[in-house]
């Protein structure tokens, strides 16, 4: 039933008619939780107070399904603002963004051209850029895109998925370069990605530790206290500087632990996400933990003083009929 929900909920993070009506939905399924706001001002008083607790940041202007050169071009104004805005508070923070957002699916050369405009205007206050990776029909685009930008900017990273096969032989390339490791939250063929848990969690224990031998800076993106307890010991026993390394997790995840490897002086960066845009990113997150389904019932059948809601409880109503129907559908091809 788990993986059952978790295809469920990413293919809704796909559906382009979900995602346009969505923006006119605002936060009213609970997204609040885990995005930041809907502009840049709105998440500059989350970011101090993340600061203040000697956590950093990453924000990411969410946007997908990006096909008009006018929609890439207004997703690299917003940027160039975030820069400045991130400039002039003062902000411990650097920026995470996609290539498909900047015209990726339009024409590869307006995207990297897109890329450097951003990339002059990061270099000039020393902010890190980290390119997010996206489905795998994207993949060795955004390794390539990532190689040209490299070529003249060393301010620039990725992401690397620990479910991918490909993923370990891809890291010998990137061995001087800054990069998150994540597990993965796109539904990818068993040709090309692990799909059992315990394959994906191994592989991603042995690129963290690979990594973390290799004294390039990485982010380590995972709310699994297993994992975060393994590596704590890991590094320890090899006597690995803090400096090199920091946790990384959403925002709205996991708040607890997130202070307390940072009064425990690890870095740790919150990835914040914000914008109208918000939809797609909000399904990848019910689809990886089943435990934010409640939470999503909860908000969308009652109000902060518990009293029931009209309207939600038939959108409810249909997104349980929609799961049980799905359900069926895939038993049946099975």
């Amino acid at each position: 039933m788990v993986n059952l929900t978790r295809e469920f909920f990413i293919g809704l993070s796909n559906n382009k008619f979900l995602n346009e009506k969505a923006k006119r939905w605002g936060f009213r399924f609970g997204a609040d939780k885990f995005v930041a706001g809907t502009d840049m001002i709105s998440v500059i008083s989350t970011v101090k107070e993340l600061n203040q607790s000697g956590i950093s940041c990453t924000l990411d202007n969410l946007g997908e399904f990006v096909y008009k050169k006018t929609e890439a071009l207004q997703a690299k104004d917003d940027i160039l603002k975030m820069i400045e805005s991130i400039q002039v508070e003062k902000l411990d923070c650097h920026i995470s963004l996609k290539l498909t957002q900047l015209g990726l699916d339009i024409n590869q050369d307006f995207c990297v051209n897109n890329m450097r405009e951003i990339l002059h205007a990061a270099e000039k206050h020393d902010i890190f850029i980290n390119i997010d990776m996206e489905k795998y029909e994207h993949y060795q685009k955004t390794l390539d895109i990532l190689a040209i930008l490299r070529k003249d900017f060393s301010h620039v990273g990725t992401v690397m998925q620990a479910y991918l096969h490909r993923t370990n032989h891809d890291l010998k390339n990137l061995k001087d370069v800054r990069l998150r490791i994540v597990k993965g939250a796109y539904k990818e063929s068993e040709k090309v990605a692990f799909s059992l848990k315990e394959d994906i969690d191994t592989n991603f224990i042995k690129i963290c530790e690979n990594r973390l031998l290799e004294n390039t800076f990485t982010s380590i993106a995972t709310h699994d206290h297993h994992i975060i307890n393994y590596l704590k010991k890991f590094i320890k026993e090899n006597n690995i500087s803090k400096d090199n390394f920091e946790f990384q997790m959403l925002y709205g995840f996991r708040t607890d632990m997130q202070h307390r490897l940072a009064n425990e002086g690890y870095n740790l960066c919150t990835y914040i996400p914000y914008g109208n845009d918000w939809f797609g990113y909000f399904m990848r997150r019910l689809a990886e933990r089943p435990q934010n389904i409640q939470f999503l019932i909860k908000n969308m059948c009652y109000t902060k003083d518990n009293k029931m809601k009209k309207l939600p409880v038939i959108i409810v109503s249909a997104i349980i009929g929609l799961i049980a129907s799905w359900g069926v559908k895939k038993k049946s091809k099975g």
